[in-house]
């Protein structure tokens, strides 16, 4: 896997990230910790250390694997993130109304 310097960070990460959307399993199904966990370690195995995830991916499920998986590995994990679905700390799992 090639690796390249992030801008002006330093931080040497993978030319090809993994997205995390689906990991836990297609669309309209429960999210598989099971499947998630095999896809980013098979991922971080085949040299991608740049993680993209966001708070919606599985209702927050998907952020929570990909930071248990990148904590339990020896190697630097590069975690990238989106959000602005709970805007409010204090709503958790709540949709922001429109």
């Amino acid at each position: 896997m090639n690796h390249r310097t992030l801008g002006k960070t330093g931080f040497r990460v993978s030319e090809i990230s993994l997205g995390t959307w689906q990991v836990g399993g297609r669309w309209g199904d429960p999210f598989n910790k099971t499947n998630a966990e095999i896809i980013l370690n098979s991922a971080i195995d085949s040299g991608i250390n740049f993680i993209d995830t966001a708070d919606v991916y599985g209702d927050g499920l998907s952020e929570r694997v990909v930071g248990r998986v990148a904590r339990s590995r020896g190697e630097r994990v590069y975690v990238a993130t989106k959000c602005g679905r709970r805007l409010n700390p204090h709503t958790r799992h709540t949709p922001l109304k429109r």
